[in-house]
């Protein structure tokens, strides 16, 4: 699957970052990551909100870092999601 093809995020994996700071948030992505990768799942998304940007900002940085991110890209129709498409490991 395309990452550009998701439309409905409403029943990929997610987490909610809403009341984290960066630090937090950084373990809280990678662990999410390598727990989706267990599950075989290909395309999560991770809610961080608008806000300030600060999570938002995070969040890229961790995904753009991490070595079992395909690719990722903030959701069109919610600025405050990110859809993240995890490389196949199996």
């Amino acid at each position: 699957m395309n990452i550009n093809e998701v439309v409905f995020t409403d029943s990929l994996p997610k987490i909610d970052l809403h009341g984290f700071d960066r630090d937090s948030a950084r373990v809280a992505i990678n662990d999410f990551i390598n727990d989706n990768i267990k599950m075989g799942n290909q395309i999560i998304t991770i809610i961080h909100g608008v806000g300030s940007g600060i999570i938002r900002k995070t969040t890229a940085e961790t995904l753009s870092k991490n070595k079992n991110v395909e690719e990722f890209k903030t959701d069109y129709f919610n600025q405050g999601c990110t859809i993240v498409k995890l490389k196949n490991i199996r």
